[in-house]
């Protein structure tokens, strides 16, 4: 069964937005292109804004991902688990696609016969170990997070090292917002190991503002770009082939 890339955004914030437009909308327009957005809501002094937990609850509906609200200290394996629970129920929704065109009728998982199912869940698993996945991270860096940016830090070494031992390629890339100059700003280009953000982190400024949706359609559009190139690469390598023949 090929799947291509997994896209999954992973948004970590600790409060709502407050400028640049509706980040809900802008999730929306994320999923449309095939990309899930995961939200990690990081809890201040055991409490998270009622309307900040709307917004993490809803950018995470209409970009067809999971959220989870958490303390700083349990953040690292937070990260691990959303990031594959989220990559499950893509698989599983592939997998459900898959199933309708095989049976032409509205068949999912959840209606075959145990044993089936069961066949079925261990084809997602192995999926889950070896398809390739993309992952841009959205770091809000706005006034309140700062004694937290530490701990994401860590949590976010941790993934890379999880996900590392996966047979499947996984390239990461990091984004931070506010960024120094404007919105939103590329700390990482995309790598499969994230371990040179440890000098990178001590250096990051914080802001006051969070441009949450402005944010969202720069990783739309920096995914674009890495498709794009991708494209070019490949007809560049087609073409190389031919005169190579």
């Amino acid at each position: 069964m090929k799947t291509g890339t997994l896209k999954q955004i992973l948004l970590i914030t600790d409060g709502c937005s407050n400028q640049g437009g509706d980040p809900v909308a802008m999730a929306a327009l994320a999923k449309e292109q095939g990309i899930t957005i995961n939200v990690i809501g990081v809890m201040e002094n055991d409490v998270i804004d009622e309307k900040g937990m709307q917004e993490i609850e809803g950018i995470s509906m209409s970009g067809g991902g999971i959220s989870q609200i958490v303390y700083a200290q349990s953040l690292s394996q937070t990260v691990q688990m959303v990031t594959r629970k989220a990559m499950t129920q893509t698989l599983q929704g592939v997998v459900n696609r898959e199933l309708k065109h095989i049976l032409g009728r509205n068949t999912s998982m959840e209606e075959l016969p145990p044993d089936q199912r069961g066949e079925v869940m261990e084809v997602v698993d192995e999926l889950g170990e070896t398809v390739d996945l993309d992952v841009l991270i959205l770091v809000d860096t706005s006034a309140s997070m700062k004694h937290k940016l530490p701990t994401v830090k860590e949590a976010l070494l941790d993934l890379s090292l999880s996900l590392n031992a996966r047979m499947g390629n996984n390239q990461f890339s990091v984004f931070v917002f506010p960024g120094k100059r404007k919105d939103v700003e590329k700390l990482l280009d995309w790598t499969p190991r994230l371990e040179s953000l440890t000098s990178i982190f001590s250096k990051l400024s914080v802001g006051g503002i969070t441009p949450t949706a402005p944010a969202i359609k720069e990783a739309i559009a920096y995914f674009n770009k890495k498709r794009s190139l991708r494209g070019l690469l490949s007809r560049d390598d087609e073409q190389y082939f031919e005169e190579s023949i």
